[in-house]
């Protein structure tokens, strides 16, 4: 990419130029011996420097800049947890118990959801990750533990007329809190039509004129011409898709159902995709700079595009299918090279330091690049990572282990 500023800087195009000169390539290191630096220079994944890295933070305890992060405890764990399970590396039952107990302890027992920590109001986004954390630690005594009739009417109090849902009592509407808590009624086996009345019809005012989402849209169900509140966002934007796959899975639609604008969609995902100056990282917004956690939020659109065809029925032969419309392998690039850091841990962009959401979103990324470019590949490649469940971002094992808990037997009934 070539910048051009029209002799006029700015702190955006300064910040841009400071980027690029960042996103560079290393040389190998000349050390042998210094294998940490020589994997990332190389381009390979270091997984045993990341492990060490999770390792430290689940086992000795967050540094003291964690503290403000008190409300978003489900999401600490979930974060490591679910970077452990892409690394391959599967919970003894200890920690699964204590796990399960730590979640656990955080449902409030008179709202039903779960808060960001013991004793916190319930919250539609901890309640993701905290569902997700159990799901990871698959503990059937634990689920069984979940007040599914307690959160479902918890669900209920949140709709809004228009399809859209708060993310807590007297909260913000936002496309984030829909997806949560449509990815964890299906994982919990409490998702129906009475539930979700109107919800694709609201996905669906929020995309924008870019083709991307918002975090959520007026006028929807009113008679009234809907609008999307925003620009297009990828955070948003997988939210929305995922959300709006989900629904399809469950409730079919019909041919006179609202519909999304899916050309313009794979337009914006491909175009926020950087360039080779950018080692083909995402960015998240139109003019921004890239950032390693778009590898998921916006790299992860792309299965999930691929999973709406499967349920659309568009899939097709193997010998017949199209070249990708987005570049996994210059994903890898960019998370191998730009995201890994020496001293474990995954990141937005260097110099930054590496913290717990970039690492699973990162990995998360690398996983979507990595199986993506197998689909396309007539040979048979092993990977580093697990493969990650684009509707959830949980290993495929953990969500229908989940899944599955729920939907047999008298555990179906939840009211």
């Amino acid at each position: 990419m070539v910048h051009i500023d029209d002799n006029y800087p700015t702190p955006t195009s300064a910040a841009q130029k400071a980027t690029l000169k960042h996103l560079v390539k290393p040389y190998p290191s000349s050390d042998l011996a210094d294998t940490n630096h020589s994997k990332i220079s190389q381009g390979i994944l270091d997984t045993n420097l990341h492990l060490g890295y999770l390792g430290r933070h689940l086992l000795q305890g967050l540094p003291a800049r964690y503290v403000s992060q008190d409300a978003s405890q489900p999401w600490l764990l979930f974060w490591s947890l679910q970077s452990l399970s892409l690394l391959k590396v599967e919970l003894d039952e200890g920690n699964k118990k204590r796990v399960g107990d730590t979640v656990i302890s955080m449902q409030d027992t008179s709202a039903g959801g779960f808060g960001g920590g013991p004793g916190q109001a319930a919250h539609l986004l901890p309640t993701y990750a905290a569902v997700c954390a159990l799901a990871i630690a698959g503990s059937p005594s634990h689920f069984a533990q979940i007040d599914r009739a307690a959160l479902y009417r918890f669900y209920l109090s949140l709709k809004e007329p228009d399809g859209s849902f708060r993310v807590s009592a007297n909260g913000e509407v936002d496309v984030r809190g829909v997806y949560c808590l449509l990815s964890t009624a299906k994982l919990t086996g409490i998702i129906t039509p009475e539930l979700v009345k109107g919800t694709k019809e609201w996905i669906q005012a929020c995309q924008t004129y870019e083709g991307g989402f918002a975090s959520g849209a007026l006028g929807v169900g009113h008679g009234s011409q809907s609008a999307p509140l925003g620009e297009a966002h990828g955070g948003y934007t997988f939210c929305a898709l995922a959300a709006w796959v989900l629904l399809e899975a469950e409730f079919p639609s019909s041919p006179s159902d609202p519909k999304l604008n899916l050309g313009s969609l794979r337009r914006w995902l491909v175009n926020m995709q950087g360039s080779e100056d950018e080692l083909y990282g995402f960015r998240g917004r139109t003019n921004k700079l890239v950032d390693g956690c778009y590898s998921w939020w916006v790299g992860g659109c792309f299965p999930l595009l691929d999973t709406l065809d499967r349920l659309d029925g568009r899939v097709q032969a193997d010998a017949e299918l199209e070249e990708q419309i987005w570049n996994p392998e210059g994903l890898k690039e960019y998370i191998l090279f730009a995201a890994q850091h020496s001293a474990g841990g995954l990141r937005d962009k260097p110099p930054k330091t590496s913290d717990l959401y970039h690492t699973l979103y990162c990995l998360a990324g690398l996983s979507a690049a990595e199986y993506s470019i197998q689909s396309f590949s007539s040979t048979p490649q092993s990977s580093a990572l697990n493969a990650t469940d684009p509707l959830f971002n949980l290993t495929r094992t953990h969500a229908e282990g989940m899944i599955e808990y729920f939907r047999s037997g008298e555990r179906k009934e939840f009211r």
